[in-house]
């Protein structure tokens, strides 16, 4: 029986979903609904706000109206078919519709990895060569790093989910997981899943662990430069414009190593969907208001937009 065969058997997948306590249903999609407005709202407003301000021009800007695109994705791919999957019979997913989820999912998923090193390194570059700033962090520069970032992004989730979706699937079709991940679909598969469970580390190691080993040299360099600085004042004023992206770093990079990258004899589903609740759809809700609630300049900008129409009306009646 060849592979492709072997694939016709299933024809879509059975998402378990969160629960399947019919008390908990209404009060989840109720929370989920909140959660995804805040998130698109949260992240589009941060697009609109950095595109309307030219005082937001600049690359530390640039890179986080990218990656508020790719939290505003990386929410999308996941969180509307969760809450389809709370209400009554709308637990099947077919079997392109997973492989389009988990690609997208993935696929974003890397690019932030990506664009939070690549912050990482931008503010390493303002606190540690100030003098050199504007000539390092050019909107040439810019443009190629975050070029760089989707097309890797789009070669690992490509190859990825080409591997795992070349698997059999031809006994059970239920998905132990709310999303099309790769976890539970491993689980699914008849196939020997020894070397697509091995490329998937390697993929980790390329995409998780080696952004973070950039974002922790950055840091290890922009705390020593920190230490150097004599005065107080000087060292808070420096400190303070790396607070938000190392909260979204230490957020983000904890997640995805407790979820992906522990001892597979230390899973458990439950724990594994909490976890996946939680990267999924809290942290592209968090990012935004990290870096508003965090930042003078974008806290400055929404005063300027708000204050804008007022200002207009003001002239029309005057």
């Amino acid at each position: 029986m060849t592979s492709m065969e072997n694939r016709s058997e299933v024809s879509e997948f059975i998402l378990l979903g969160l629960t399947d306590v019919p008390e908990l249903q209404v009060p989840l999609f109720i929370m989920f609904t909140l959660i995804y407005l805040i998130t698109l709202v949260g992240n589009l407003g941060i697009i609109g706000l950095i595109s309307w301000d030219p005082h937001l021009h600049t690359p530390m800007y640039f890179f986080l109206s990218n990656l508020s695109l790719v939290d505003f994705g990386y929410s999308s791919a996941v969180t509307p078919k969760v809450m389809a999957g709370l209400l009554p019979g709308d637990k099947t997913i077919s079997y392109k519709a997973c492989a389009t989820q988990l690609f997208f999912f993935a696929n974003f998923g890397v690019a932030e990895s990506f664009l939070l090193a690549c912050m990482a390194y931008d503010r390493h570059a303002a606190v540690c060569k100030p003098l050199h700033y504007t000539t390092t962090m050019t909107s040439t520069v810019c443009a190629f790093l975050v070029s760089g970032v989707h097309i890797c992004s789009l070669l690992a989730s490509s190859i990825g989910i080409g591997t795992i979706f070349s698997l059999s699937f031809c006994s059970s079709n239920v998905v132990h997981h709310f999303f099309c991940d790769v976890a539970p679909l491993l689980v699914l598969s008849c196939s020997d899943t020894h070397n697509t469970e091995l490329l998937f580390y390697i993929i980790g190691l390329l995409t998780v662990f080696s952004p973070f080993l950039v974002v922790f040299t950055s840091y290890l360099l922009i705390f020593i430069t920190i230490l150097k600085i004599h005065s107080a004042e000087g060292r808070q004023k420096a400190f303070s414009t790396c607070t938000s992206h190392l909260t979204a770093v230490s957020i983000f990079y904890g997640t995805i190593i407790f979820m992906y990258f522990q001892p597979s004899s230390n899973h458990s589903m439950d724990s594994d969907k909490i976890a996946s609740v939680f990267y999924t759809m809290v942290i592209p809700m968090l990012n935004p208001l990290v870096y508003s609630l965090r930042n003078k300049d974008v806290k400055n900008a929404f005063r300027k937009a708000l204050r804008g129409p007022e200002l207009q009306l003001d002239h029309l009646f005057s």
